[in-house]
């Protein structure tokens, strides 16, 4: 496939069931576990450190996932890393983080360098996550720079596991038609 593509002699490695929009970019050094989904014009580009995602993630549309490489600045660099049902919304930005299990990801949301994610947290659509701010678990946060807003609720937190289970589902009905 023309839209993944190795560099250096590494290609990216699918897990079982994986669906990539043919819209959509994935270079190098790139692992995506089992049922994940790749949406049109999503770029996901391993090419100067890793990039691991878990099982059932979903990278919605026009998201860019990248990492930092290493230098005299960041000796060890930082790979790009996502637990397993993580739902990326719509033009999301993450960039050398490191994203916990059960996730959401607001649309037009940005990660940045060294952050780290917890489980089972949303971040707000539009949300900045400044580099190396940790967003604890069981909470909503939101606005630029982000700032936790309150704790999730009960039926927020079952959320996580509906919507990954809802783009495995609609991602089987796009590999059914391939």
């Amino acid at each position: 496939m023309a839209n993944v593509r190795s560099h250096k002699g590494t290609t990216p490695h699918f897990g079982e069931r994986t669906w990539v929009d043919p819209s959509a970019v994935v270079i190098g050094d790139v692992t995506l576990g089992d049922d994940c989904s790749v949406w049109p014009m999503t770029v996901i580009r391993g090419d100067m450190h890793h990039i691991r995602i878990g099982s059932r993630c979903s990278i919605q549309d026009g998201s860019v996932l990248h990492i930092t490489h290493a230098s005299d600045y960041n000796p060890d660099g930082w790979p790009l890393i996502l637990g397993d049902d993580v739902t990326v919304g719509h033009k999301a930005l993450l960039h050398g983080c490191t994203i916990g299990s059960r996730v959401l990801v607001g649309m037009g949301a940005t990660v940045m360098d060294g952050a780290v994610v917890e489980d089972e947290v949303i971040i707000g659509a539009g949300c900045l996550v400044p580099p190396g701010k940790r967003l604890e678990s069981g909470y909503l946060y939101v606005g630029s720079p982000c700032k936790q807003a309150r704790a999730l609720s009960e039926k927020e937190r079952t959320f996580f596991t509906y919507t990954a289970a809802n783009y495995v589902k609609l991602k089987d009905e796009y590999l059914a038609e391939c």
